[in-house]
C-alpha cells in the first residue's frame, strides 16, 4: 500500500504579541520534529505539502531536508481561521474549540465554521491528490483542527472532536493512497513506524 500521511506540527512557542500563523515551533516542537525526520517512514516521502503557517512550513523543511523532498506550500490548508478573537488562553481556547466542534454551522465569535473549514481542507486534498503520482508517499503537514475535519471526511463520519489528535500536535494519521482509507489513527510523529 502506498500510504500518504496528514502530519500536526508539534509544539509550538507561545507568544500573545505574534499572531499564531506566524508561531514557530518551540525547541521541543524542533525535537520531535527531527526525531521524526530520521525514522523510515519519512525517508520514503516523495513530496510535502504545507500550509503557510510557520509552524507547519518549519516542520515541513526538518521533514523534507532528510532525504531532499521538495515542499509545496497551499495556502488554503491553514489551521481554521481564528483571527477573529485572537489569541486565547488554553483553558479558553480549549472550550472555544470544543463549541467550534460540536457546532459545525455556526460561527464561534467570528471564526470560520468548521463546517467551511472542512470544505476548504477537502477541497485542496482532492485538487492535490488529483495529479499526485498514487506510487508516491505524500505527506501534508499542517494543523490539528483542519487535520481532524479532514479525518471526520475521509471516515465518512460527521464533524466531532472525538476524532481529535491527542496531546496537542505532533501527530499523524495515515491513509492508502489507493482508496483514501485511513489505515491508522492519530499517533506521534517519533513513534510511528510506518505502514
Amino acid at each position: 500500500m502506498t500510504f500518504g500521511l496528514y502530519i500536526t506540527h508539534p509544539q509550538v512557542r507561545i507568544d500573545a504579541n505574534v499572531p499564531v500563523p506566524q508561531w514557530g515551533l518551540s525547541d521541543l516542537g524542533r525535537q520531535r520534529a527531527e526525531k521524526a525526520a530520521l525514522l523510515p517512514w519519512a525517508q520514503k516521502l516523495g513530496r510535502i505539502i504545507s500550509s503557510d503557517e510557520t509552524k507547519a512550513i518549519e516542520t515541513a523543511e526538518i521533514l523534507a531536508a532528510s532525504n531532499d523532498v521538495p515542499i509545496m506550500i497551499a495556502p488554503d490548508t491553514h489551521e481554521n481561521d481564528r483571527s477573529a478573537t485572537g489569541f486565547l488562553a488554553p483553558p479558553e481556547f480549549e472550550a472555544a474549540a470544543d463549541w467550534f466542534f460540536a457546532n459545525p454551522t455556526e460561527s464561534f465569535r467570528g471564526w470560520e465554521k468548521a463546517a467551511d473549514a472542512q470544505s476548504r481542507i477537502v477541497s485542496a486534498f482532492d485538487r492535490i491528490l488529483s495529479d499526485h503520482n498514487p506510487d508516491m508517499p505524500i505527506a501534508f503537514v499542517g494543523h490539528g483542527g483542519v487535520g481532524t475535519l479532514l479525518k471526520c471526511h475521509l471516515r465518512q463520519m460527521p464533524i466531532s472532536r472525538n476524532q481529535d489528535q491527542p496531546g496537542g500536535g505532533g501527530n499523524l494519521f495515515c491513509f492508502s493512497l489507493a482508496d483514501r482509507a485511513v489505515s491508522c489513527d492519530w499517533t506521534p510523529i517519533e513513534t510511528w513506524q510506518g505502514e
